[in-house]
């Protein structure tokens, strides 16, 4: 049951012995590192190519002859139809498996991506962008539910910060690239495009040579005992549970919305224009600029982790609220300055607030969605906050032209008073939204059926038939290793008794 308005509290402790995380993470098998790596590496190609644009916005002004409030409108649009890309493929992924609808959603994603570094006219680019939208949207919700699904639930927090850091290793990654193979080689800025299509191509290819998920194959095997075992009867029961999850989660899924609302602002917000502020504003080269973004994902990297961690303790609310509170005292250092120093500490501090903030996301999003759509659920929430907030890079490219200031003698967009207001509203609003939200630490979603399953679209509806506290009891049994011969043998005792 979701529960709007709920106190902030520490997450209840456990009355039985814990494992560290570190004897946790030796215990893993092959196959669920594989899991991990790979949905992280799909995150990171998201990024990759979602940075691509961002990178360039000055080399896109000079090849096709616009302003910068034209060439970010590739962004908005890219923005706006990542939410067809999240409910088509986050479908395909809850009804068919993990496995396929990735690997064809990657190689969709490299083809845009190649295609966006041959475009030659500025309308060729904006109808490709959108196209890439949707092949970008779907690939959030898959990618997190690759890598957490198979993982022990003491291990979800900094597998989440973890994986979440993807998006910022993406953009170092295309940072770097930008830095150093772009002026390098003819080709220019076409270069990071090509660069970035060949990277998700070798994400498609990794993912199709591992199997298909090992709580989705329980999933599979539960509904076939059950008796749905043809395919038109598994879609039939898949439609009658989607209906069923919508009744009854209606309202959580505009909570949700609105909360990555507020999140994608402070994301795209503090990160999609910083190479512009950091040139045009306050009058550093490009490569200046791009030194200042590695710099400043770095802080990205190490908060999502740290975080993620945290949140494992401290709650995944409290733990979002520290962290925005963060952005919110870094502000004045990430924009007053002049000095590259000085503007580098900044952007290195409120990336470690804003990208620590996300780092609990995938995990948080996860747990408060209905267990048998956690591939679509929190992957629509998350793009349609992304479709909302795509008018971020527009509204600091317009706030930029009211507010001018003089830099070498030249009038010149005050991206920094822009940003600066912004993040301010949005760190606000997060915490805001936070703080009237639900949180549910610790769920044992992999324990449920699928929406193909018998009654699969309800909460209750746990694979072996048991409530929610006994699946959640079982499941640490097993990650303990007590086993299923001592679970049985237990139960018995207690029975007896």
């Amino acid at each position: 049951m979701t529960i709007f308005f709920a106190p902030l509290r520490l997450p209840p402790r456990s009355t039985e012995p814990q494992e560290s995380i570190l004897k946790q993470l030796v215990s893993l098998t092959p196959l669920q590192w594989a899991f991990f790596w790979v949905g992280w590496l799909a995150w990171t190609c998201d990024a990759i190519d979602f940075f691509s644009v961002s990178l360039s916005v000055t080399a896109l002004s000079e090849q096709f002859d616009r302003p910068t409030t034209k060439i970010t409108q590739a962004i908005t649009l890219t923005l706006l139809f990542r939410s067809v890309g999240a409910v088509l493929f986050g479908v395909f992924s809850d009804r068919f498996g993990r496995k396929w609808p990735l690997v064809f959603n990657l190689g969709l994603v490299a083809v845009l991506e190649l295609g966006a570094g041959f475009t030659q006219t500025f309308r060729q680019f904006l109808a490709v962008r959108s196209l890439f939208g949707i092949g970008m949207g779907g690939i959030w919700g898959l990618a997190i539910t690759t890598g957490l699904e198979n993982l022990p639930v003491g291990l979800r927090g900094i597998a989440s910060g973890v994986m979440q850091q993807g998006y910022a290793v993406g953009y170092l990654f295309a940072a770097c690239i930008s830095l150093k193979l772009v002026p390098a080689v003819p080709a220019g800025w076409r270069a990071l495009f090509f660069t970035a299509s060949g990277i998700s191509l070798f994400g498609a290819v990794l993912r199709a040579l591992l199997p298909e998920s090992t709580v989705f194959r329980q999933m599979r095997e539960s509904a076939e005992g059950h008796g749905v075992v043809s395919e038109a009867q598994k879609t039939k029961q898949f439609m009658k549970s989607t209906w069923e999850m919508l009744k009854q989660h209606w309202v959580l899924a505009i909570y949700m919305c609105l909360l990555m609302t507020g999140f994608n602002f402070s994301s795209h917000g503090s990160q999609d224009l910083y190479p512009t502020f950091m040139h045009n504003t306050k009058g550093f080269s490009t490569h200046t600029a791009t030194v200042a973004t590695i710099i400043g994902n770095c802080g990205a990297i190490a908060g999502g982790a740290v975080a993620g961690y945290s949140s494992q303790y401290l709650g995944r609310r409290i733990t979002i609220i520290i962290f925005t509170l963060l952005i919110g005292c870094f502000i004045p250092l990430w924009i007053i300055p002049n000095n590259f120093s000085s503007l580098a500490a900044g952007a290195f501090c409120v990336q470690f607030g804003v990208q620590g903030a996300w780092g609990v996301i995938p995990i948080h999003l996860t747990e408060l969605s209905p267990p048998a759509f956690r591939a679509t659920f929190p992957g629509v929430a998350y793009q349609i906050g992304n479709m909302i907030s795509s008018t971020a890079a527009q509204i600091e490219a317009t706030g930029g032209n009211n507010f001018k200031k003089l830099v070498n003698g030249v009038e010149t967009p005050d991206y920094a008073k822009v940003q600066g207001i912004l993040i301010g509203v949005v760190c606000a609003f997060v915490i805001m939204m936070t703080l009237i939200g639900p949180e549910s630490h610790g769920s044992h979603f992999e324990k449920h059926r699928g929406a193909f399953d018998e009654s699969g679209g309800k909460d209750d509806a746990y694979i072996d038939g048991e409530t929610g506290a006994e699946a959640g009891k079982s499941a640490r049994d097993v990650e303990e290793g007590e086993g299923e011969k001592g679970i049985e043998e237990r139960r018995s005792n207690e029975l007896k008794e």
